[in-house]
């Protein structure tokens, strides 16, 4: 009877060795897909998950990168991905009123704008009040940057002469060739120029009200994944903050960066330092829903109007671990309300 009992524990411990570990164990996948691969405000997933970050809350990242040409929210629509990350926010308000509602918005990407406005080195323009009279570039590509140079010229009351380009790398060649005064760009592009002195910068698009509180970049996900992995979806997202929180505080941030957008270590700290504050990373800022609908739909940028009722249902922002310390009874996600600037 002993040597029986002895065997029963050795066939009881075999067992438990060969159990599967608890789900709560094994880290969880997430597909998730992201738009502009190499661009800082759309690294973090890349970043936090090779810093371990996303590993810490339990979750492996399966990233994948849209096309150039691809609409980043049509890998969530489609079920392919669970997550996408760096939708434009137009885009996503487009998709929930005219294609499928069941999109949500989880967090912003971008609030604000990492643009800015340069003269060649050369130039008399030193200070804003200069441009006066002056020509400066814009560009019709993107849904909502054709109207920066004009909040740009009414924030400083400036009566200069728009010029139409084809790009920013085509502004840079005319604004080099004395053809245009003040040329724009988005970073990374024109860096190398702005370290060799070849350029300066005379204002940046963040120093508007106007654009700076608006939010251009968001993530998504779809009702029916945060009803299924809502749990997911929250340490994904409070993983994302500390990663924001990483790549502005730990000096191995810019390096990891660099290497990943291909970049020399000194243009992707200026890259952070001079046109992207942490701020404007934040998930947690969604700002200006309202303002950016109505925009849109008088742009034909939307072709359905979305009501206060529908604005405040599409943002699904996840708590934060200390909010949800200090919350009193409920609710996993918090929906925030549509800020106007």
């Amino acid at each position: 009877m002993p040597q029986l009992s002895k065997l029963s524990w050795i066939v009881v411990a075999a067992a438990a060795l060969l159990a599967p570990m608890p789900k709560a164990a094994a880290e969880d996948a997430l597909k998730v897909t992201v738009a502009h691969r190499g661009g800082w405000e759309t690294a973090a997933p890349q970043l936090g998950q090779q810093a371990g970050i996303f590993k810490k809350h339990g979750i492996v990242l399966d990233l994948s990168y849209a096309e150039a040409d691809q609409d980043a929210e049509l890998p969530v629509i489609s079920g392919s991905a669970e997550v996408g990350v760096g939708v434009g926010v137009i885009d996503a308000l487009r998709a929930y009123a005219d294609k499928d509602a069941s999109l949500r918005i989880i967090g912003a990407n971008m609030t604000g704008s990492a643009n800015y406005w340069y003269v060649a080195a050369t130039s008399p323009i030193q200070k804003v009040k200069d441009i006066g009279g002056r020509t400066i570039a814009y560009w019709k590509g993107g849904a909502s940057g054709q109207y920066d140079v004009f909040d740009f010229m009414d924030r400083y009351r400036l009566k200069a002469r728009p010029a139409l380009t084809s790009g920013e790398a085509a502004a840079f060649d005319q604004v080099m060739a004395g053809k245009i005064d003040v040329g724009w760009a988005t970073p990374p592009f024109g860096l190398d120029a702005l370290e060799q002195d070849r350029i300066r910068v005379v204002a940046k698009a963040n120093d508007i009200p106007k654009i700076r509180d608006k939010t251009v970049g968001v993530m998504i996900a779809s009702t029916d994944t945060l009803e299924k992995r809502g749990d997911v979806i929250g340490r994904f997202v409070q993983a994302y903050r500390e990663t924001v929180d990483w790549m502005y505080s730990d000096p191995a941030a810019p390096k990891a960066y660099a290497d990943f957008a291909d970049m020399p270590e000194a243009l992707a700290r200026l890259l952070r330092d001079e046109f992207f504050t942490k701020e404007m990373l934040s998930p947690d800022k969604v700002l200006g829903l309202s303002v950016i609908a109505k925009d849109a739909l008088k742009a034909r940028h939307m072709r359905t109007a979305m009501s206060r009722r529908q604005l405040r249902e599409i943002v699904q922002v996840p708590l934060s671990d200390r909010a949800k310390a200090s919350a009193k009874g409920g609710g996993w996600f918090r929906l925030l309300s549509p800020r106007s600037p």
